[in-house]
């Protein structure tokens, strides 16, 4: 299994690196993809040294399985050329999530559609990976009708150069802004760029993404804070359902959800939070409890660290999926 990062050197390609060896992913050879800044460094995998090659390079040595996770144009440019190749590309950005001909995935809640003669996967936004973790498995028993989410992200969400701006604050230091305000001892209600209808893109990602992956006619509404955490993004969620529903009923369907953790001892001052999940795969999950303003709505508070199951882990579950089904490498390009 030939297996490329495309992106190797930035913050969830490093993170993709460290999960293929934690999973054992059957890769027998790691071809790593990078910017032209990075060509010619290297990278230690497994203990084995390998260095950084131009992306064409690597596309000329026909990967079986291409990881992609450089941004949006670097997707938007070579991800096709991946895929004519034979490849199968996973994307973590968001250059194809919308698009109706390429599939979102999060294995436990829709791994089922792939074929496997898929070019190219989409990989959704971490903020929806972890909150449609929690939610879905509800919605299949009492039917969701609407979501509120407020988010509350790290700044490893917007990239290296914004923990290198909150490092750099933390420590009284003088470095480069990757946000328009100081994000030290601060929160900045505004995650990605504000688009006509005065909502950010982040926003706008939780929205069409829960209703694409989950039901189109799924009400979603969101407000999305950057914070001053390195890593792991929370959420407060009010699903409202069609049907009604027991306290203990949706505490026993989480608990016997796959990728789930159940924090919720509010005697034991035991809920999630980011630095209780970091480097960790299962998404938190605490504060549950009825919202009395509304007899069918419940309040959650949902924590996973944005690097793991938000971005690397489930890119590479995809690919387990597909190869557990005997899926990978049927791409007929």
């Amino acid at each position: 299994m030939k297996t490329a990062i495309v992106g190797a050197t930035g913050i969830v390609g490093q993170e993709m690196l460290t999960v293929l060896d934690e999973r054992n992913f059957p890769y027998g050879e790691i071809l790593a993809a990078g910017s032209g800044r990075s060509k010619g460094d290297e990278l230690e995998v497994n203990g084995k040294k390998i260095e950084v090659q131009g992306v064409e390079e690597v596309l000329e040595q026909k990967p079986d399985l291409a990881l992609f996770s450089a941004g949006k144009d670097v997707a938007l440019e070579w991800a096709p050329e991946f895929a004519k190749n034979g490849t199968t590309v996973i994307d973590n950005s968001s250059a194809f999530r919308m698009e109706p001909e390429y599939k979102l995935i999060i294995p436990e809640i829709n791994g089922d559609i792939l074929t496997g003669e898929e070019g190219i996967i989409a990989n959704p936004n971490c903020s929806t990976i972890q909150m449609l973790m929690a939610v879905y498995p509800l919605h299949q028993k009492f039917q969701a009708s609407r979501i509120v989410v407020s988010t509350y992200q790290a700044v490893s969400g917007s990239g290296k150069g914004a923990v290198d701006q909150l490092k750099d604050e933390l420590s009284g230091q003088p470095g480069k802004k990757a946000y328009p305000y100081q994000i030290a001892n601060n929160c900045i209600p505004q995650c990605g760029d504000f688009l006509f209808n005065r909502y950010t893109t982040e926003e706008t990602k939780l929205i069409y993404e829960t209703q694409k992956i989950i039901d189109r006619n799924l009400w979603v509404t969101a407000t999305a804070v950057r914070i001053p955490v390195f890593r792991g993004h929370s959420e407060a969620i009010n699903i409202t359902f069609k049907n009604e529903f027991d306290l203990l009923d949706v505490k026993n369907i989480l608990k016997h959800t796959p990728g789930i953790m159940i924090y919720d001892n509010v005697e034991e001052n035991l809920y999630p939070m980011p630095q209780s999940c970091q480097n960790k795969d299962e998404v938190y999950i605490g504060r549950l409890r009825r919202d009395f303003s509304h007899g069918k709505s419940l309040n959650m508070w949902v924590v996973s660290d944005n690097l793991r199951k938000g971005a690397a882990t489930n890119a590479i579950q995809i690919a387990e999926h597909l190869l557990n089904k005997e899926l990978l490498g049927k791409n007929p390009s």
